[in-house]
């Protein structure tokens, strides 16, 4: 079963993620939002559209906008909307 992990904590665990680009990206009530912070940081893709992003925080530090998903994709991403997605030094085993 997937598994993403930062600084020792379980951020998301599912058998039910997208893989997207060689990204898993994790259903949404997969996350342990204990350890999500709403980020104001943003990106755009061409064909997935507009990404939103989560500070990943665990025992005090926080990774910024280590978590992205995409809360409104365009029909050809359709299948990842709301499904999160990890970079930055989170470990996706």
């Amino acid at each position: 079963m997937p598994k993403a992990t930062w600084n020792g904590a379980v951020l998301a665990e599912s058998d039910d993620t997208r893989v997207v680009e060689g990204n898993h990206y994790f259903p949404p009530e997969s996350l342990n939002q204990a350890h999500f912070a709403a980020s104001e940081h943003t990106s755009v893709c061409g064909w997935k559209g507009t990404a939103r992003y989560f500070d990943v925080v665990v025992d005090g530090q926080t990774n910024p906008a280590a978590a992205w998903y995409y809360p409104a994709p365009k029909p050809a991403a359709a299948e990842i909307g709301g499904y999160v997605a990890f970079w930055r030094g989170v470990e996706v085993s």
